[in-house]
């Protein structure tokens, strides 16, 4: 089954040269993408386009069976699909570890025990229960990139879009972030320049360049 598809994305930041220029793809149930490119190619705009972050100029997104063009389109794609973006500090915002997990249950409309019950399950699926009662903004790189993935977890997505999620992560815990992983679900496109991370999480791979998704 589809979850995913981008048809001939084209996208512009004003003033600039189009950053995608036709790019396509599709994502399936239970896949594991991986798309490689240089510094500045798009991908993470193309991962911002699948969830209505960022318009594109032209082309078709299209999530779960429906095209989604209006802002409202988007909001049932954001609560089935979870992006852990590049930079840890972009997600977390909550005075601690507990109340950042439990931020996107209680959106969903869960009760406060529902919710808090849904953190203690996703710390001791992650072994990050040590890490529940901690002050966010004091964690370390890598604490606060297993927080993220934690608080996306929380939503009990479909499919995961992963913005170089071995950004601050030492070798240890880059291991156990590809084995939490690894043991997940989900459909996964992951955007990484860790060849061995990549090769391992997501066989599958399309390179982007100049603004088209290539087979890799």
């Amino acid at each position: 089954m589809t979850l995913i598809a981008l048809d001939d994305i084209c996208f512009a930041y004003p003033g600039h040269a189009p950053v995608l220029d036709g790019a396509s793809l599709t994502l399936e149930a239970g896949q594991r993408l991986a798309i490689t490119g240089p510094n500045g190619a798009g991908k993470s705009t193309l991962l911002h386009i699948m969830l209505g972050l960022q318009r594109p100029t032209s082309g078709t997104v299209t999530a779960f069976g429906q095209v989604r063009t209006a802002e409202a389109d988007f909001h049932e794609v954001r609560r089935r699909v979870g992006l852990v973006f590049q930079d840890a500090d972009d997600q977390l915002f909550c005075p601690t570890v507990a109340e950042d997990i439990a931020f996107g249950p209680l959106n969903l409309g869960k009760t406060r025990d529902e919710a808090l019950a849904i953190v203690d399950r996703v710390l001791d699926d992650l072994d990050l229960r040590h890490l529940k009662d901690r002050i966010t903004h004091k964690l370390s790189g890598g604490e606060k990139r297993l927080v993220t993935l934690a608080t996306v977890l929380a939503m009990e997505p479909e499919a995961l879009l992963l913005d170089e999620p071995t950004n601050a992560l030492d070798t240890r815990n880059e291991a156990r972030l590809l084995e939490i992983l690894q043991s997940l679900p989900q459909a996964i496109l992951l955007v990484s320049h860790a060849p061995a991370f990549r090769e391992a999480l997501a066989p599958d791979r399309m390179d982007l360049r100049g603004g088209k998704l290539i087979p890799a």
